[in-house]
C-alpha cells in the first residue's frame, strides 16, 4: 500500500497525486504541514513524500519515477527511449527554468511576505527568456505537452504553470505564462476537463484556503 504525505496546496505533492491517480494506483493520503513531516523520510522537511512497503521516498521525480516503474499499468512514459527523454527533459525544464525561478518571488505573492525590488527584477528577467523557451520545447500543436500520450510531462505542466502565472500576476500585474506562451491556455483549459484534473483542483482549492488560514 501506497501513502501520499504532505498538503493538497503543493504543487509538488499534486505533480505526484495526478500521476497516481492518472495511474488508477490505490493509495492513501496523510496531511502533513511544512513544520510537521518526518525528517527521517524527507530530511529537509519538503512535500510530498511516499510510504511504501519497501521505505519511503521523498522528491517528487524520484517518486513518480518509482511509480511508474512499480505500476506499469496505464502509463506515462513512452516505451521508446527518445521520446522518453522528452518528457523528462520537459519535466526538468518546467522545475528548474520555471517553477524554482517563480518561486523566489512567491513569499510576497501568496503568503503576504515582501521580496527584493531587486529580486523580482532578476526573477522576470529570468522568466521573460525561459518561458519562450520552453514553449520551444513544449508540443502544443499535439494533444498533449510532450505528444500524442498524456505523460508525467503533463503532471508537472498543469501544477506548475498555473502557479507561475499567478504568481507574476500577483507582483507584475502580468501574467506572463499567459504572455509569453499564449498556447499555455487552451492547453490547460482542455487538461482541466480531465477527471482526474478536476478532483484535483478541487481538492487543491481546499486545501490551500485551509493553509492561508493557517497563515493569517
Amino acid at each position: 500500500m501506497l501513502t501520499l504525505i504532505g498538503f493538497a496546496a503543493s504543487n509538488y505533492y499534486n505533480k505526484v497525486r495526478l500521476a497516481l491517480l492518472e495511474k488508477q494506483v490505490t493509495f492513501d493520503e496523510e496531511l502533513a504541514w511544512v513544520g510537521e513531516t518526518d525528517l527521517s523520510a524527507s530530511p529537509l522537511g519538503k512535500v510530498p513524500y511516499l510510504r511504501t512497503d519497501a521505505g519511503t521516498l521523498c522528491e517528487s521525480a524520484a517518486i513518480n519515477e518509482y511509480i511508474e516503474a512499480a505500476y506499469p499499468q496505464n502509463p506515462l512514459l513512452p516505451a521508446e527511449p527518445f521520446a522518453a527523454a522528452k518528457v523528462r527533459e520537459l519535466v526538468l525544464y518546467l522545475e528548474l527554468h520555471l517553477e524554482l525561478v517563480a518561486r523566489n518571488v512567491y513569499a510576497e505573492a501568496f503568503f503576504g511576505g515582501k521580496v527584493s525590488d531587486g529580486t523580482k527584477t532578476k526573477t522576470a528577467k529570468a522568466l521573460e527568456k525561459n518561458l519562450p523557451a520552453f514553449a520551444k520545447l513544449a508540443r502544443f500543436d499535439s494533444p498533449f505537452i510532450a505528444g500524442d500520450m498524456f505523460t508525467l510531462a503533463d503532471c508537472a505542466a498543469i501544477c506548475h504553470l498555473p502557479v507561475v502565472g499567478n504568481a507574476t500576476q500577483a507582483i507584475y500585474g502580468r501574467n506572463m505564462v499567459a504572455e509569453l506562451v499564449p498556447e499555455a491556455r487552451d492547453y490547460l483549459k482542455r487538461m482541466g476537463e480531465r477527471p482526474c484534473v478536476k478532483k484535483m483542483n478541487a481538492d487543491r482549492k481546499i486545501n490551500t484556503e485551509a493553509m492561508l488560514e493557517r497563515y493569517r
